[in-house]
């Protein structure tokens, strides 16, 4: 058993009983499952680069399903080394013809620097973090086209693919403008 102080709590329970909730809720839905024979090809072509964040549920926003397409998530929606990997096996192996780099409002990844990061996760929490790289945004509408011509340059993507950057907005549910 790990005894940890998270936020200013003490958490005495194992780490298999913290996951409790997840096997359970996990029960239900294995229970009336019936999407086994999905395949694992993009059905409509479509990967998604988005923000990890929890309030973001790209298959309700953009009306499609499972299997519709490729959800690729991390903090702030960035275009890095990683996305550009998955995008090549997604594009050459799954059926991805089209890409949209959907960023939102709200997100903590904006507006402040990456040193500002550093610093706070350094006073709240005690660990160094300068080695890693977050990707902040200080102008999200600069970075997301900055991320869309990143992929539209990378010499392994396929010269038709197409490629489309939109910010989501959290409060009022909508896409704005394409970044082309």
């Amino acid at each position: 058993m790990r005894h940890q102080v998270a936020r200013g709590r003490i958490s005495l329970m194992s780490d298999d009983q913290r996951f409790d909730d997840l096997y359970q809720a996990n029960e239900s839905f294995a229970a009336s499952f019936t999407d086994g024979g999905i395949p694992a090809r993009a059905a409509r072509g479509l990967a998604v680069v988005t923000c990890m964040d929890s309030r973001l549920d790209p298959f309700h926003i953009l009306g499609i399903g499972p299997g519709d397409a490729k959800i690729l998530r991390n903090a702030g929606a960035r275009v890095t080394e990683d996305v550009l990997r998955t995008l090549v096996l997604a594009c050459y192996l799954l059926d991805v013809n089209r890409v949209l780099v959907m960023p939102h409002t709200g997100c903590r990844m904006v507006g402040a620097s990456e040193s500002d990061i550093h610093r706070l996760i350094q006073q709240q929490f005690g660990v160094d973090t300068r080695s890693l790289e977050f990707r902040t945004a200080t102008d999200q509408e600069a970075a997301l086209r900055n991320d869309v011509t990143r992929i539209r340059s990378y010499p392994l993507l396929p010269d038709d693919l197409a490629i489309v950057g939109a910010v989501f907005d959290v409060k009022t549910g909508r896409l704005g403008q394409p970044v082309h």
